[in-house]
């Protein structure tokens, strides 16, 4: 028997309203690969770190640690995120937060012509190419999902 998924506050808002990120995908007409979710932790140090990954993947915090130069990472608090980010779950954008945090991007997105982030309102998705997004924010890639 296979361990049930851990849902992040947005996959659970978007379960909420009827919608999980792969529905988000299939009513975009999008592979749910090509459809990132926006992730916000906090090291070990106290500096704040954005994770952007595919809605169905889970961040691998080891990996996000590791990435980000820190002994380990935690995602921050619900109640957190608005002050911290100026959004609120399920609809956090990497562009355009309070303040800029370090930002990194899963490797995967290098894959395809274009991605959907949040647009930074529940149900609001942005389509742009990872070069792109990259000229809005600064990001780098590196492997963050769990295998």
């Amino acid at each position: 028997m296979s361990k049930p998924e851990k849902k992040t506050n947005a996959m659970r808002l978007l379960d909420a309203a009827g919608l999980s990120g792969a529905e988000v995908a299939a009513k975009m007409g999008e592979p749910s690969e090509q459809v990132f979710k926006t992730l916000v932790t906090v090291g070990k140090t106290g500096n704040h770190y954005v994770f952007v990954i595919p809605v169905k993947e889970e961040l691998d915090l080891k990996k996000a640690a590791s990435a980000a130069g820190e002994k380990n990472i935690e995602m921050i608090k619900s109640k957190e995120l608005l002050p911290l980010t100026g959004y609120v779950h399920g609809g956090c954008s990497p562009i355009g937060m309070k303040k800029f945090f370090t930002t990194f991007i899963d490797e995967t997105a290098m894959l395809y012509d274009t991605v959907y982030v949040s647009g930074g309102r529940v149900g609001l998705q942005l389509e742009l190419s990872p070069d792109d997004l990259g000229r809005a924010i600064k990001i780098e890639y590196c492997d963050l999902i769990k295998a």
